[in-house]
């Protein structure tokens, strides 16, 4: 049996469905914030970011029809604004560099539960993730803050598990390295 998720907002699809443009602003409202700040999170540019938005909601009430509600609309429309991000990096030639297999002896089968041996300011962790190249943005924010795990974030960017890892587990490192650097505000 299909699984069928009720959202809170399922009334403001059905009305969208049957073409309520009313529904349509009712849906973009709700979620076009939240879903401004994945795709910059992702993309690192407000400008581009805000590009990406337009054309989630644009794809998304295009295909609005084929929304099934096998999910929530919100993860629905979550996953298009991830892919949307992905391509717009995958045309700046977003390169991730897989690894062979021998590069991986140090890295961890999974990352630690609690990592908070350094407790950063949230402006601070922003502030230094837009300094990472894009590779290592995409994949700690996936991670992170959209709490992909590593299988899925390989899905995604279309690299091995192993390579999520190890960009991820780069990633930190030059964070802590560009955080490091700020000094006494820390």
């Amino acid at each position: 049996m299909e699984a069928i998720y009720v959202d809170k907002h399922y009334n403001l699809v059905v009305e969208c469905k049957q073409g309520s443009k009313k529904a349509s602003y009712e849906l973009y409202r709700l979620y076009s914030k939240a879903m401004l700040n994945v795709a910059f999170r992702i993309v690192g540019n407000i400008a581009e970011a805000e590009d990406v938005l337009q054309e989630a909601f644009l794809d998304a009430f295009n295909k609005l029809k084929d929304f099934r509600q096998d999910t929530t609309f919100g993860l629905w429309l979550k996953q298009i604004v991830v892919n949307r991000s992905i391509n717009l990096l995958r045309k700046r030639r977003l390169e991730l560099i897989e690894l062979e297999g021998d590069h991986l002896e140090n890295i961890p089968d999974e990352e630690p539960e609690d990592d908070d041996d350094v407790q950063y300011q949230v402006a601070l962790v922003k502030e230094g993730m837009k300094q990472l190249p894009d590779g290592y943005r995409v994949v700690l924010s996936l991670y992170l803050l959209e709490g992909y795990d590593h299988e899925e974030i390989g899905q995604i960017l279309n690299i091995s598990e192993n390579t999520s890892r190890t960009q991820f587990l780069r990633a930190k490192r030059k964070l802590m390295e560009i955080l490091k650097r700020k000094g006494p505000e820390l």
